[in-house]
């Protein structure tokens, strides 16, 4: 089996994604939609899937847990609850207790957008971290590269939780540029329990110009600090579409794992993300 471990969709009648602004991004201002996905991961491979949040509003995660008990295609939900609340632990187990509970296999917050480089740090955010943890769920983590140091240190301070970098991190490949991302990253990887996703480096890059070798200097970074054991493939579907449509995520994403061992590859496209999630 493959697993994407990472898409999102959307319905713009439902409600409107407020980050979706400007000209490059106006491909993406329409519905996307789990019938939008399923042919084109079926042609592309892939088995299973991780439906991930897309904004801050509770009211979002119990759809997608909906949306889960009714797709074959669905196998985890990474879902947003506001961890700073003194209650994220009763929340938690509120969402547990829903229709396609059993689903929800992490959460996550919109931390790029936090002006405070420390707020994984903050004590309220720790407390609602810790209770993920406890909730035996793992925190997926959307963050830019200034952000990276504090990271490693949430991670380091909370090893029975288990961060989910997405994107990488988010490195600047259009400009090219591997300092000091490349350093901060190899310190979040030297941690047990720091996983990364293989996603999102499209989009990163030059939309119109990228190429395979664009994108490899970064890929090769996380192959060597994470290890395929602790890294995993994930489309940003339909962010991606920005840049590549989804076949060729998958393509590209084989191309640049393709000097590995098929037990290699085989944990990058499903092993770990079958772990990491309990699917």
């Amino acid at each position: 089996m493959s697993v994407d471990a990472h898409h999102h969709v959307w319905d713009l009648s439902v409600r409107d994604q407020d980050w979706i602004t400007g000209p490059e991004l106006r491909p993406l201002r329409r519905n996307f939609t789990l019938a939008d996905l399923a042919p084109r991961a079926r042609e592309a491979g892939v088995d299973r899937t991780i439906l991930v949040q897309t904004i801050t509003v509770p009211e979002e995660t119990p759809e997608f847990l909906a949306l889960a008990t009714e797709s074959e295609l669905v196998a985890g939900v990474v879902g947003w609850t506001d961890l700073t609340r003194a209650e994220v632990a009763d929340e938690l187990a509120r969402l547990r207790e829903l229709p396609g509970g059993e689903y929800l296999k992490g959460i996550r917050h919109q931390v790029q957008g936090e002006t405070d480089p420390e707020w994984l740090l903050r004590p309220d955010v720790r407390r609602g971290l810790a209770a993920v943890a406890e909730a035996g769920l793992v925190y997926d983590l959307v963050v830019v590269p200034h952000q990276l140091p504090a990271c490693a240190k949430a991670a380091a301070v909370l090893p029975e939780l288990t961060f989910v970098l997405d994107h990488l991190g988010k490195p600047p490949v259009a400009s090219g540029e591997l300092e000091p991302w490349a350093s901060d990253v190899r310190a979040l990887a030297a941690l047990p329990n720091a996983v990364c996703k293989l996603s999102g480096l499209v989009t990163e890059a030059d939309l119109a110009a990228w190429t395979t070798d664009t994108l490899r200097p970064y890929a090769d970074t996380v192959l060597e600090a994470f290890g395929p054991d602790r890294l995993m493939f994930g489309s940003d579907w339909p962010v991606c579409t920005l840049a590549a449509a989804y076949g060729q995520v998958v393509s590209t994403t084989e191309e640049l794992t393709a000097g590995l061992g098929d037990t290699a590859r085989e944990a990058v496209f499903s092993g770990t993300a079958t772990r990491v999630y309990g699917l």
